[in-house]
């Protein structure tokens, strides 16, 4: 369905008021890519709860070229904490596994509900050996505000203020993915956990330069250079199912 927003509402969930029933569409931008030795899914799964999904996306050949680990390298965005940092430095670019989550801005009820999502799984990929990297809109006082009032743990939290990492992904942006998008109407599969998170959120942490909230997000997995996985977020409230980014994390192929 078709969502209104109406941030100045006094309860959390009142920004959702359906008013058009329509079908959410079952097709999702997500890229498992094969590497030797690292068997997986040819797709992602797109719909249902975090972990419990009900489709299978058709497989999609990667848009990504070989590089783009590099093309990022050298983009410099901030920790939660203010501090500039190159992309480059926040992973092991030999042998690490990453999983950067970018959220679309810190303001994002979504996103907050996601951000609660990640959390719950990052003991998961801590005792993995897999670092947990999440990256959202604004700047670093906006991810503060994040950071201390869901709570998240600010060392896995950064801001990219002028989205020079979403440009070079190639991310979504726009009214109508943010505003008009069906696959918003997910979130209502998920009103438990969409409910605690928003228990202590505000609107405070929205991007300074409004255009910002207009930035859909998506979610990568990386081992050093190699890109095992990338999903571009098909509008807000569309996120990457957990389960299936863990299982990518502990097939990665080990190399001798």
């Amino acid at each position: 369905m078709i969502l209104n927003f109406a941030p100045n509402s006094l309860s959390p969930l009142s920004p959702f008021r359906p008013c058009v029933p329509c079908v959410v569409s079952s097709q999702s931008h997500c890229f498992s890519i094969s590497t030797p030795n690292f068997s997986n899914k040819r797709g992602c799964a797109v719909v249902g709860a975090y972990g419990k999904a009900r489709f299978i996306a058709r497989a999609s050949s990667s848009p990504y070229s070989p590089n783009i680990a590099e093309d990022l390298g050298d983009i410099s965005i901030f920790t939660a904490a203010g501090e500039p940092v190159m992309f480059k430095d926040l992973w092991d670019q030999n042998e690490g596994i990453a999983v950067v989550a970018l959220l679309r801005h810190f303001g994002c009820f979504f996103c907050w509900e996601f951000a609660s999502a990640l959390k719950e799984y990052k003991p998961r990929f801590d005792a993995a050996g897999v670092k947990l990297i999440a990256i959202g809109v604004g700047t670093p006082n906006k991810a503060r505000i994040l950071a201390e009032r869901l709570p998240f743990p600010m060392d896995c939290l950064y801001a990219d203020p002028e989205r020079k990492a979403y440009n070079v992904l190639d991310l979504y942006y726009g009214i109508g993915r943010t505003l008009f998008n069906p696959v918003s109407a997910k979130v209502f599969s998920r009103y438990d956990d969409f409910k605690k998170a928003l228990e202590n959120y505000t609107i405070g942490a929205t991007p300074d330069d409004i255009s910002g909230v207009l930035q859909q997000g998506g979610m990568f997995v990386f081992k050093g250079k190699q890109l095992l996985y990338a999903r571009k977020d098909e509008g807000a409230g569309d996120h990457a199912p957990l389960n299936d980014i863990f299982d990518v994390c502990c097939k990665a192929p080990v190399v001798a």
